[in-house]
């Protein structure tokens, strides 16, 4: 699909002024990324452990939740950690349960769902068999502020429950006993987009801290074990794509340092198992774990039970964790195996049912895994850039996931017509839900394609490529790339900084890869120096929209935006110019 391409707004000469020692393509990214102060430049690219995390005491009700559990403990009352199936919700879980521990729970026990059977958050069976174990504490993680009945169900048979959770709130929260949320209605906590881990850090964090208080004897201790948590916090901070800025990045950034040494024995396994283990010592990045390690994480929940990944990260046995890894790999290698077949499925189902050019995309099938239509909600999505909700319908029930563009809220849309879903929950672009009766199905959704028809007729949505900065190719060197890899961790509301070059001519191209479907570019730019490009999929016309690789002739001009990168083989490093779109020059 043809891109507009936004080239950033120019510096100003106010801003060049302030900041006159700063090469102008790096001021640049910082004057895109609203960094107007030294302060703000500062933290962004020297980001500090000891100056800029927050108290976790800044949450309103932390002391309260802290004293509930030490009580718990000091009582051995059983207490529950709930959690979730994805990444978010694993890592939260094992740094609570892990902490728990640490801090002497001997009564303790975990529960992640079945995204099968038991669907997402808390559920009332689940509560059920809270009671049956005599639980006195439920914990939950990346879950629970949606959970109303159920947390109301739980306090009613003497069970306190204190929420941590970072997703979006309804109108009425659950009256737990204490809530950890960022943006619980009342809460001053100065940080808003934690990850879920995140939330369940600064509990960990809260605990650990209290603890050193009483126990001054193994307050090194204590310190050394907070940190090494922070691996799995820039796990889920991926994963689940919260922006990348202010604490969130801060723990990203020390998180990265952590995992590249992390003495998580499954942890290990995994990365040498995706091949990760032959990069350079120490630079295992945001990309790794989003393409790499967060994919076998979330393989477990999505083809078996989230509890196989919740092991690997908190083994400590050897055999185990090498089989544990072994396991998530080979469930992923068949994910990616369904979720192929399924994507094409979703593409005929829209063809049939004449749905192009529609701008909202719903599929449904019979016994689809739950597990992975929200995968095949984000491939499609991409591919026609419109909302897409993707269903299931299984013993009369129909489940969905639904991925939305950047300029149409789902989760507002969901809410609007909550009457119509037995439950929801999600974030602005990316939702999960189940009809309350399958047999209205047809009703939600001309009622769900009623509001983004009327939404969208007043907006632009014409697919956005934004650009940091124009340059020449000379100008790209090892000194350049070091200056931008300060700018690391990048994610979300930090995207990997894209330049355009324009007027570059090829010299030679050829496809490579799988079937030829990578192009290779050879091209000068008003100089007798080659530089080489790489466009991934720029020979596949399914991907691209076009195979570049048969249209393409030697002296071509071409307009081209791509990406830095460093590219490692046989123990060799090169700068990697990255094609992320391209036109043939005007």
């Amino acid at each position: 699909m043809l891109k507009q391409w936004i080239t950033s707004q120019p510096l100003t000469p106010q801003y060049k002024a302030q900041f006159p020692e700063i090469p102008e393509i790096v001021l640049q990214l910082l004057y895109n990324r609203n960094l107007n102060t030294q302060k703000e430049i500062d933290e962004f690219l020297y980001p500090d452990y000891s100056c800029h995390i927050h108290d976790p005491f800044l949450f309103k009700d932390m002391t309260k939740a802290v004293k509930r559990i030490f009580e718990a403990i000091d009582k051995n009352e059983l207490i529950f950690v709930h959690g979730d199936y994805d990444a978010d919700g694993v890592t939260s879980s094992v740094i609570l349960v892990s902490t728990l521990k640490k801090l002497g729970a001997k009564h303790l026990d975990v529960f992640l769902p079945d995204r099968e059977k038991d669907g997402y958050g808390i559920n009332k069976n689940t509560v059920d068999v809270f009671i049956e174990a005599q639980a006195k504490l439920i914990i939950s993680c990346d879950c629970g502020v949606s959970n109303v009945e159920e947390i109301k169900k739980a306090q009613e048979a003497k069970i306190d429950v204190i929420v941590t959770d970072h997703h979006n709130i309804p109108p009425t929260p659950p009256n737990a006993y204490a809530i950890i949320h960022p943006k619980i209605p009342g809460e001053t906590y100065p940080d808003k987009t934690l990850c879920g881990a995140g939330v369940a850090f600064k509990l960990a964090q809260a605990l650990l801290r209290t603890k050193k208080l009483i126990d001054t004897e193994n307050s090194k201790d204590l310190e050394s074990f907070e940190k090494w948590l922070i691996d799995l916090v820039a796990l889920a901070s991926v994963a689940d794509m919260v922006p990348l800025l202010g604490e969130s990045r801060t723990l990203t950034k020390y998180g990265l340092i952590v995992l590249n040494k992390t003495k998580r024995l499954g942890l290990k396994n995994l990365i040498e198992i995706a091949g990760l283990n032959k990069k350079s010592q120490g630079t295992l990045d945001t990309h790794d774990i989003g393409f790499q390690i967060t994919p076998r994480i979330n393989a477990a929940g999505r083809m078996k039970h989230a509890n196989t990944a919740f092991q690997l990260l908190i083994t400590e046995d050897t055999d185990e964790a090498i089989e544990l890894a072994r396991e998530l790999n080979s469930n992923n290698i068949a994910r990616q195996k369904e979720t192929e077949q399924m994507i094409n499925e979703g593409r005929k189902y829209i063809e049939e049912t004449k749905q192009n050019g529609a701008n909202i995309y719903f599929v449904i099938q019979d016994n689809w895994p739950i597990g992975l239509v929200g995968l095949i909600a984000s491939k499609l999505y991409n591919q026609y850039y419109r909302p897409v909700l993707v269903m299931t319908k299984k013993d009369n029930k129909i489940h969905g996931s639904g991925r939305s563009i950047e300029e149409i809220n789902i989760m507002e849309k969901m809410v609007i017509l909550k009457d119509h879903f037995e439950k929801y929950g999600g974030h602005p672009q990316a939702c999960g839900f189940t009809l309350k009766d399958a047999t209205k199905l047809e009703d939600m959704q001309n009622a769900m394609r009623k509001l983004v028809d009327e939404e969208i007729k007043s907006k632009d949505i014409t697919p956005k490529l934004a650009i940091d900065a124009e340059v020449r190719l000379d100008q790209i060197n090892w000194e350049l790339y070091d200056l931008l890899d300060k700018f690391a961790p990048f994610g979300q509301n930090n995207p990997t900084p894209k330049y355009l070059t324009r007027k570059v001519k090829v010299s030679s191209f050829d496809g490579v890869g799988n079937n030829g479907k990578h192009l290779r570019l050879l091209v000068k730019q008003d100089s007798n120096m080659s530089h080489k490009m790489i466009g991934f999929s720029f020979g596949d016309e399914k991907t691209v929209g076009k195979n570049w690789c048969q249209i393409l002739k030697p002296g071509d001009e071409l307009d081209i935006v791509f990406e830095i990168s460093v590219n490692e083989w046989n123990g060799e490093r090169e700068l990697q110019k990255k094609i992320i779109d391209l036109r043939f020059a005007e």
